[in-house]
């Protein structure tokens, strides 16, 4: 085989390599550098790989074959009448190379793209010294010729291995993270340690963690709205609820003036809390909900129970108190264990309580009543009694700090939505949007609807369901779809796969299937929104947006 057909193909590989590997990067990023939960995503979505399984074997029953083409081995030499057909497998496999960087092709728009943190950086080097030593190898192993003035190659080893490189890149990705992870938990452990001791060097400040299953990034925008009106507070930006999206907050932005920093608490495994309250050592907290969320990696509801309460037993060891969602029925039978509970809710027996709730299309209206029996009523922008929830439990904390009652009732009237949490979106046209993309859940979904009914419209509902609910998930699809039958007018799933167990709740309600489409994108299914005629004004409720690696 030429040398410069060789080159080529080599070229082109590495070429694919890249492409290839700067997507899977991507994925284990979005799977959370966590190399069980990356294996499971890729069995998972087994056919993303199956062509390059395929080019795989084909690849090593091709150049085998192509050896016997070009190599007479009676007399030891190459057969120039046969060496045009080993170029044209060659070429075949240059072909299926080129077809692989055109598949993970650059300039695709993702949800959340590729970030190059320091972290990626350090994972892409480990990478590209593995595939060096890949090509380095094959250099090597080649044995080279001199046939009719030109060098040929005259064994299939290099080619194998620049070719197994490339398709088994999703296997090296991982196993760059895996080689980096000793230096990744060294790293890690010099930044959570400056920012243990940056916390420790503020003995005045007074530290709050909030989690839960769910409500936990409204519950802390309420809550910093709340104490900002009094305290100077910093809370962790967007989504920061790891050890590292904490330790970036303390060191970045925690100052001097600081009174409280709240410290939201995510966790998908069993402990992941109890490794947050050892960096952040909060004195009060928070807990918003317990449901089945990310059973898939907590795999059961008491573990996640458990893992949840992990906040309360650190509060308790510290003699805070702990504010507790007394409506959710399994954080009520967990709540007498905690002496410093306090509770909060809609119901009878809580110790800070919402009545009189009176729900439009323009917010909330609703009273709280105090352990002592103060009351003060209060309005916001905010839709639905399940917000009244969360913003009562900012209310109780904030009030717990020595703010009256009476100065909550401005920071609360100015509260807005959090940005993909049933945030109202009115885009002219006669069509208004609620966005609820933001980490769909079987209780966010039934709030929605409910809020969905509060318009005097027409309902449209697009969604591609939940995930990440374990064995559960079909079941609460389906009782998903059953749900937004009763409640939507016109009901838009997004993915065909994804959206079966809802397709079919919706069908076992009754539904008009007429009014059902089944899109394969984002982008199909708001033009389909857009093609519904109707007298009345449009509202879009827009529940979950799968992430990319979906």
């Amino acid at each position: 085989m030429s040398i410069v057909i060789w080159c080529i193909y080599a070229a082109v590989s590495l070429a694919a390599i890249i492409f290839s590997g700067l997507r899977e990067f991507h994925m284990l990023q979005l799977n959370g550098y966590k190399t069980p939960e990356h294996s499971w995503w890729m069995k998972k979505n087994i056919k993303r790989y199956i062509p390059l399984i395929i080019f795989l074997v084909i690849q090593l029953v091709l150049l085998p074959l192509e050896r016997i083409l070009i190599w007479d081995s009676e007399k030891h030499v190459l057969n120039s009448g046969k060496n045009k057909a080993a170029t044209v497998l060659t070429i075949f496999l240059i072909m299926a190379d080129i077809g692989i960087i055109i598949a993970n092709k650059p300039g695709k728009k993702f949800k959340k793209p590729l970030v190059y943190t320091a972290r990626v950086k350090r994972m892409l080097a480990t990478f590209f010294i593995l595939i060096a030593a890949a090509f380095t190898g094959a250099f090597f192993s080649a044995k080279r010729v001199d046939f009719d003035g030109a060098w040929r190659f005259t064994n299939v080893l290099p080619f194998i291995i620049v070719g197994s490189a490339l398709y088994l890149t999703p296997i090296l990705v991982p196993l760059s993270n895996l080689i980096n992870k000793p230096v990744e938990k060294s790293v890690q452990r010099w930044y959570i340690n400056d920012a243990k001791k940056k916390l420790a060097d503020m003995p005045s400040l007074h530290k709050v963690g909030i989690t839960g299953s769910y409500g936990k990034t409204s519950m802390k925008f309420y809550l910093s709205e709340l104490l900002s009106s009094q305290y100077e507070t910093l809370k962790t930006p967007e989504s920061f609820n790891t050890p590292m999206g904490v330790t970036i907050t303390v060191r970045r932005d925690l100052r001097p003036t600081h009174q409280y920093f709240i410290c939201e608490m995510g966790a998908r495994r069993v402990h992941e809390i109890k490794e947050l309250c050892d960096i952040a050592h909060p004195h009060d907290g928070i807990i918003t909900s317990v449901g089945p969320q990310h059973l898939e990696t907590f795999r059961s509801i008491e573990n996640v129970v458990n893992t949840k309460f992990e906040l309360a037993d650190a509060v308790q060891a510290a003699g805070g108190k702990i504010y507790l969602n007394g409506d959710n029925e399994l954080i009520r039978a967990k709540a007498p264990q905690y002496k410093n509970a306090v509770l909060y809710g809609l119901t009878e027996g809580n110790d800070y309580r919402a009545s009189e709730i009176s729900v439009s299309d323009r917010g909330t209206e609703f009273t709280v009543t105090t352990p002592s029996g103060e009351t003060c009523r209060y309005s916001m922008k905010l839709l639905g009694e399940h917000n009244v929830q969360n913003v009562l439990g900012a209310i109780a904390y904030a009030h717990g700090t020595g703010i009256s009652l009476e100065k909550l009732a401005l920071p609360v009237k100015r509260i807005a939505a959090v940005p993909h949490r049933l945030q109202l979106l009115d885009k002219g046209n006669g069509v208004t949007y609620i966005d609820d993309a933001y980490n769909s859940n079987p209780s966010g979904c039934r709030a929605a609807l409910n809020v969905v009914g509060l318009f005097d419209a027409c309902r449209i509902l697009v969604t591609p369901g939940m995930v990440e609910l374990g064995a559960k998930q079909d079941e609460l699809n389906f009782e998903f779809g059953q749900e937004a039958a009763k409640a939507c007018d016109y009901i838009v799933l997004v993915g065909k796969a994804q959206t079966v167990p809802i397709y079919n709740g919706i069908k076992d309600a009754g539904f008009d299937m007429e009014k059902v489409f089944v899109a394969d994108g984002l982008n199909e299914a708001l033009a389909k929104v857009q093609s519904y005629q109707t007298d009345k004004k449009k509202i879009v409720l827009l529940e979950n947006d799968l992430p990319d690696n979906y």
